[in-house]
């Protein structure tokens, strides 16, 4: 069966050609679940909801940068991944509905965030919470970082074919740059198809197929397939499109699964620099042979990420 790599928070709903996709419940279901968190998210939610149909066209330069992207934290340093060191990568985002973990992103600016439009799609997107430089989700000492989303772009993504799974989040306030909190950066090379090379997934998604979400970020090496490769595989040919990129094993074993969905696939580069080559999109289960895991071919997108996130405030890439 074919599913994203989505933790859906309430229900699943079956789409064409047995995918799966999760959809938010009926909204009085909804509402009950906000009442649970009313003294946390009454006032900033609420204030984004009277707002919603009123705010004016936001037209905002992008102040000056001096930052660089895609830095590792190497010092502080998925099935059959590892834990990651703590704010290893970070670029990482968690994101919540109604409190509830569900995607992941990764910080693009200090105004956007990038994830797989599935996450998004179908959602009222101005429920959705951004949590940056965190590593253990269940265990928080220090209260942290965190935005809400007031604008999401998702371009022609179609739960039919799951083509252009790619998402943009524009964030209510710009986020500072820490240790913790550092962008990724994008590809510089369209060209670049990244066969044969190594890349890195990140998440906090299940350890296997149909399995609980982890506390602690995850990580896992994946060599990146060819598309000619991937369409010789247990899927279809028609089931990977140009915009989408395949990684993992002919024999399974490591893999992106539920709840790594909008996530990153990145690669390190010459200048030990990371960039991010692919999304979290979709996969027939987790670490299954012959179905390696399917991402967003981000080479494809990146004039579009751009265009549409200018506001933010890039760093040097």
């Amino acid at each position: 069966m074919t599913a994203t790599r989505h933790l859906g928070p309430w229900g699943l709903a079956f789409v064409s050609v047995c995918i799966i996709c999760t959809l938010p419940g009926s909204l009085s279901f909804l509402v009950n679940r906000s009442e649970e968190h009313l003294s946390e998210n009454d006032v900033r939610s609420g204030k984004l909801l009277f707002n919603i149909f009123n705010r004016r066209p936001i037209v905002e330069k992008s102040p000056p940068c001096s930052c660089t992207c895609g830095e590792r934290n190497e010092a502080s340093r998925i099935v059959g991944g590892k834990p990651a060191e703590t704010n290893e990568f970070p670029w990482m985002v968690r994101l919540s509905y109604f409190n509830r973990f569900y995607c992941g992103g990764m910080l693009i600016n200090d105004r956007y965030v990038l994830t797989a439009a599935h996450c998004v799609k179908g959602f009222m997107w101005f429920m959705i919470k951004v949590t940056f430089g965190e590593h253990d989700r269940c265990t928080q000492p220090m209260k942290p970082e965190s935005r809400f989303v007031i604008r999401a772009i998702t371009g022609d993504f179609s739960y039919l074919n799951f083509d252009h799974d790619i998402a943009l989040l524009r964030l209510n306030d710009r986020v500072p740059y820490t240790q913790t909190i550092q962008p990724i950066c994008l590809p510089d090379d369209p060209a670049e198809s990244y066969e044969g090379k190594i890349g890195l997934v990140s998440g906090w998604g299940t350890l296997k197929e149909d399995g609980k979400a982890s506390c602690v970020l995850q990580e896992v090496e994946v060599p990146v397939l060819s598309n000619e490769e991937c369409r010789k595989t247990n899927y279809s040919e028609t089931m990977i499109s140009d915009n989408m990129m395949c990684a993992g094993y002919k024999e399974g074993l490591k893999d992106s699964c539920q709840g790594d969905s909008g996530g990153p696939l990145i690669r390190e580069r010459e200048d030990k620099k990371y960039e991010l080559i692919g999304i979290v999109s979709w996969g027939n289960g987790c670490a299954r042979a012959g179905y390696p895991g399917v991402y967003t071919r981000v080479t494809k997108y990146v004039d579009w990420i751009r265009e549409n996130s200018k506001e933010g405030c890039y760093c040097v890439n």
